[in-house]
C-alpha cells in the first residue's frame, strides 16, 4: 500500500490582537497516530480547523504527497475532520446516516462491526452519547480520505467506549494518518505513535512522553 504524506508549515492565526497559532509545522504519514496535546486555548482545535479549511489562517502552507494545495476545495477528498460537536442530524436513522456517508462497496464490511449491528435499526436521537460518537468516528475513519483529524473523540465516553474507539483508531491507522487531540491525555498518549505539545501557540515535537512533564503540561506521577 502506498504511503501518503501531509505537511503543514508556517501556520499562523490571530484572533483580534491575540496570536493563537504561531509558525506551526506538522508532518504526518500513513500509519502515524499523532497526539496533539495542550491546555485550553493553546491552539489545538484551531490548528485542526485551519488544516481542514474551516478556519481561515493568516498564513499556512499545505502539501500532500509533495503537491502544494492552495485551495480548501483541493483538500476535501484527502482530509476528514471530526468536530467536537455531533454532526449527524438527530432526525436521521442510523442506516440513512451510513448510506449517505459511505460508498456502496464499503457498506458490507461496515455492518460487520458488532457495535454497528446493535444500533443499525435505531434513529440517531435514540442513541446514547457513546453510541453516537462511535458511529460518527467510524464513519469518518471509513471514508476514502488519506488523513483524519479527530477533535475531542473521547468527550463524555465511558472507559469501555474509549477502548472501542482506540481499537478503531488503531485498526484504521494501517491505511491512514490520524491526528487526535483530546483532554483525556492518558488515552491520547496510549494510542499515539508521536506526540506534539501545543504551548502558547507553538508546536513542540516531543521525543518522549516525559517531555510533557519537562515542559509543564503534566506533573510528576501523571504519566
Amino acid at each position: 500500500m502506498k504511503t501518503h504524506l501531509l505537511e503543514v508549515d508556517s501556520v499562523q492565526k490571530h484572533f483580534g490582537n491575540k496570536l493563537v497559532v504561531s509558525g506551526v509545522y506538522l508532518k504526518c504519514e500513513t500509519n502515524d497516530v499523532i497526539g496533539l496535546l495542550g491546555r485550553n486555548g493553546s491552539g489545538k482545535s484551531t490548528l485542526l480547523k485551519i488544516i481542514f479549511g474551516i478556519v481561515r489562517a493568516d498564513n499556512k502552507f499545505i502539501k500532500i504527497d509533495g503537491i502544494v494545495k492552495h485551495k480548501t476545495s483541493q483538500l476535501l477528498n484527502d482530509i476528514s475532520y471530526l468536530d467536537q460537536d455531533n454532526f449527524i442530524p438527530r432526525h436521521f436513522s442510523v442506516k440513512k446516516a451510513i448510506s449517505l456517508t459511505l460508498e456502496r462497496e464499503k457498506l458490507q464490511s461496515f455492518y460487520e462491526d458488532e457495535m454497528i449491528q446493535s444500533i443499525e435499526t435505531k434513529n440517531i436521537k435514540h442513541l446514547s452519547s457513546g453510541e453516537l460518537r462511535y458511529l460518527e468516528i467510524k464513519l469518518v475513519l471509513s471514508n476514502s480520505s488519506k488523513f483524519v483529524l479527530l477533535d475531542e473523540p473521547y468527550n463524555g465516553l465511558s472507559p469501555i467506549m474509549v477502548n472501542k474507539i482506540n481499537q478503531l483508531i488503531k485498526d484504521n491507522s494501517a491505511q491512514k494518518a490520524i491526528v487526535i487531540t483530546d483532554h483525556n491525555y492518558e488515552n491520547v498518549i496510549k494510542i499515539s505513535t508521536k506526540l506534539i505539545l501545543m504551548k502558547e501557540g507553538k508546536a513542540h515535537h516531543l521525543k518522549s512522553k516525559n517531555e510533557l512533564i519537562e515542559k509543564g503540561y503534566l506533573m510528576e506521577g501523571m504519566i
